[in-house]
């Protein structure tokens, strides 16, 4: 009999929730999307009640067909760095505060500010130490929310019991347990990554910012399972109200093993709404000038390169929604357009850092643009430079990611909804002159992933048969007829961030 796992993806503007059988086969899918406030000041909320009631709603629809006792397990996976202030029943107290929120910033200046890279010296060497990061003194992250929450906000304050990770409130909601694990708080930078089977929090960094321990979510294994589904959960849903509910990880978690990426030197990529490069590594290391870091991988012994871009698919989404182009608009015209302008765009170069950017650089008031536009420059070329810009900004952070491992990342596996189109594949396998290979249902790798965790945490599977459970349904291969205007074109690319760094301080800081 084939068990499933009902699985949650959370992202950034939209919301899946799939019925996924306990070796990755996607049996349905029901998506929602929706909008970040944004609000002065560098404010950016969204409302996590509304995320349960789209939960609630879609699961019901996935499951149709599909008998309760064949659910076994619930697990969620999705954004992360993002903090939902919830009271003791697990109810938000205040909006979820995103990972694109900076009113914090000051605040974590305030804590552990300084000269250096703008960080206190003794500050920035104590966190690297302990956990291989440090909270961005931008605010983008989960110290800068609770900062900005406790000293701004403290009527949420004091109604919040806890500080939870969207994925932990998801699984909150399911089990009425507040849990969190060394994966999903990566982010925070509060525990001790030295040993991660530590499960406590660093007192010496939590004491440093002034926050109150006793507002963190109690730390469980990574991948362990929480508790079951409450009874009147299970009966709304039509699910056993024995289904386990397994840890909630970040999209970074469920990613690797949505791709079958989990083994020693088996990178992944995505074009998403964000985008990263990343794949285990075997001990804890930073590369604090580019905003990389190794972060509690998928079990208690293991660990996962992190960093990030802040926009791949949310740039094709902007030119999407901001210009016609004479065109309707959907993403399939824009890509036909784009195909008929030659590889390197005719010399026009965007670059993609429409909402600031973290990794390589971590600078939140980098902004995007066109460059080296003429007369002749026609709507093809812009739109294709959208998608070569995006390719050239990973083929920038793979450049550093190269260094850090120390090794040529290739083939690298894709997934995401940018990864859809086979010519923005083809655009990064040439620009990054690499073998891409995108999963097969590129859009529902997390959703794969999720339940791949559920089915290794009940003992379903093991670790070994993941690689073959996630199909590859296309490879490409570097062109070398574009490698020379892809050069020439990317030799400009990181020149253009540093020529504009002081001019974005200015404009934007």
């Amino acid at each position: 009999m084939t068990q499933f796992a009902l699985a949650i993806d959370l992202g950034s503007g939209a919301l899946k929730v799939g019925a996924v059988s306990l070796r990755g086969e996607i049996a349905s899918v029901e998506q929602r999307s929706y909008e970040t406030e944004r609000l002065p000041g560098g404010g950016a909320v969204q409302d996590a009640s509304a995320w349960w009631g789209i939960i609630r709603e879609l699961s019901r629809s996935v499951l149709d067909g599909i008998s309760a006792e064949d659910v076994v397990a619930v697990a969620c996976t999705g954004q992360w760095a993002s903090t939902v202030p919830v009271d003791e029943a697990g109810e938000p107290v205040g909006p979820c505060v995103m990972w694109l929120d900076t009113r914090g910033g000051r605040r974590t200046r305030e804590a552990i500010g300084g000269p250096l890279m703008g960080y206190s010296p003794r500050a920035l060497a104590t966190w690297v130490r302990h956990t291989g990061g440090v909270p961005s003194v931008f605010g983008g992250d989960p110290i800068g929310h609770m900062l900005h929450l406790e000293r701004d906000a403290p009527e949420i304050a004091s109604a919040a019991r806890w500080y939870l990770e969207p994925v932990d409130y998801l699984t909150m909601r399911f089990t009425g347990r507040a849990a969190a694990s060394h994966a999903s708080m990566s982010a925070a930078w509060l525990t001790d990554n030295r040993r991660l089977d530590r499960l406590e929090y660093d007192a010496v960094l939590v004491r440093k910012l002034g926050l109150d321990a006793g507002r963190l979510p109690p730390l469980v294994e990574t991948g362990s399972l929480i508790g079951t589904v409450g009874e009147e959960v299970a009966s709304e849903l039509g699910i056993s109200p024995t289904a386990q509910v397994v840890t909630g990880t970040p999209d970074l978690h469920s990613a690797a093993l949505g791709c079958g990426a989990i083994g020693e030197g088996e990178p992944h990529l995505t074009i998403s709404t964000t985008s990263w490069i990343s794949m285990p590594f075997p001990r804890k290391k930073t590369d604090a000038l580019h905003s990389i870091a190794t972060v509690p991988g998928l079990d208690s012994s293991s660990y996962l390169i992190a960093n990030n871009h802040e926009a791949a698919g949310l740039c094709l989404r902007w030119l999407r929604d901001s210009f016609t182009l004479g065109e309707p608009g959907e993403f399939e015209h824009l890509i036909e357009l784009a195909a008929s302008s030659p590889p390197g765009s005719d010399g026009v170069i965007f670059t993609p850092w429409i909402a600031g950017e973290r990794s390589p650089v971590d600078d939140r008031n980098a902004r995007g643009g066109w460059h080296n536009l003429s007369v002749q420059t026609g709507n093809a070329d812009l739109i294709r430079s959208v998608l070569e810009g995006v390719a050239y900004n990973s083929r920038w952070l793979n450049e550093a990611v190269e260094r850090f491992t120390k090794r040529r990342l290739d083939p690298l596996r894709i997934f995401g909804g940018g990864a859809i189109p086979d010519l923005w594949c083809q655009i990064h396998a040439d620009v990054m002159d690499r073998t891409i290979e995108r999963v097969a249902e590129p859009m529902h790798a997390n959703l794969r992933g999720a339940a791949l965790f559920a089915a290794l945490g009940l003992g379903a599977i093991h670790r070994d048969e993941i690689r073959s459970l996630v199909p590859v349904d296309r490879v490409f291969e570097p062109d070398p007829g574009t490698r020379e205007a892809y050069d020439r074109l990317y030799a400009e690319f990181p020149g253009l961030y540093k020529a504009q760094r002081k001019m974005f301080a200015r404009l934007n800081g």
